[in-house]
């Protein structure tokens, strides 16, 4: 099951395409999800009988307008539609237990998209359950190459297998990408040996990815080692790339603090489609 969050947003009929188009790659039924978040409106000093109706009378509409964009993009994709109660993060988590994945656009009306790229961010796409995949940038123009993150932690590890599996469905190349900041001795007198730290780094590379390139060899592999901070690096890619693929500790604060930056930052500049994927 492939959910799709939506508020009426322009960027959710986007994530509702991009949804419909992996239902079909993966040969998964949609649901497509609208949370009624009535916490904004329960205020003591105004009367809310008004606003339940409003709140549904505007997630039905939204909801019937997502299907019938999934059904134009994938008329043979089984969709359905939820109305749930709740907070767009808690929806989501709730949602993403026996999930495949979870789509949301980058911005929207205050709905999933806040929920992802607002104060939470780190919440929900660090913490659901299964991939979350935000839905930005221009989607039309195809580059037949998806790109992930691998860096020397073990966060990149559940990125990998879900970027050559999308690579595969979508007969795809993968383009590995390992950012590494300069050393700070590196700019300091006498000689060093950045051509050792580059070979590190490529030994890295190498070693996340010799399995996955042992099970999918139908699947084009390249590398690259760039000398920038994660989030640049990640970003220029991201240009020339049909899907981004990155990593999550997802284990709590401390984990939050080093891969959750980068996370944030990708997902708030990238040119195209993030996925995040944290090991279950």
């Amino acid at each position: 099951m492939i959910i799709v969050g939506v508020d009426g947003s322009a960027p959710a009929r986007a994530a509702v395409e991009w949804a419909a188009d992996d239902a079909l790659r993966m040969h998964q039924p949609l649901r497509i999800v609208h949370a009624v978040d009535r916490s904004p409106y329960q205020i003591a000093k105004f009367p809310t009988a008004e606003w339940p109706d409003a709140l549904i009378r505007g997630g039905e509409k939204a909801l019937a307008e997502a299907l019938a964009v999934a059904h134009e993009r994938q008329p043979s994709v089984e969709a359905t539609t939820r109305l749930l109660e709740g907070t767009p993060a808690q929806v989501l988590q709730d949602e993403g237990r026996d999930a495949t994945e979870i789509v949301v656009g980058s911005r929207g009306l205050g709905g999933f998209a806040g929920a992802l790229l607002g104060s939470v961010s780190g919440h929900v796409a660090g913490q659901a359950p299964c991939p979350v995949v935000v839905v930005r940038g221009e989607t039309g123009r195809r580059h037949d190459l998806i790109t992930v993150g691998v860096d020397d932690s073990p966060a990149c590890e559940p990125a990998l297998p879900y970027a050559f599996e999308q690579a595969r469905l979508r007969g795809s190349a993968i383009r590995a990408v390992y950012a590494w900041n300069m050393p700070v001795y590196a700019f300091a007198p006498g000689p060093h040996d950045m051509d050792a730290i580059r070979q590190a780094a490529c030994e890295v590379i190498d070693e996340h990815l010799e399995r996955y390139k042992k099970e999918y060899p139908q699947v084009s592999v390249t590398e690259e080692v760039r000398a920038a901070h994660p989030v640049d690096a990640l970003r220029r890619a991201s240009a020339e790339s049909d899907l981004l693929v990155i990593g999550s500790h997802g284990h709590g604060a401390l984990a939050s603090v080093f891969v959750g930056s980068v996370r944030r930052g990708v997902l708030h500049h990238a040119q195209c489609p993030v996925a995040v994927v944290r090991a279950r």
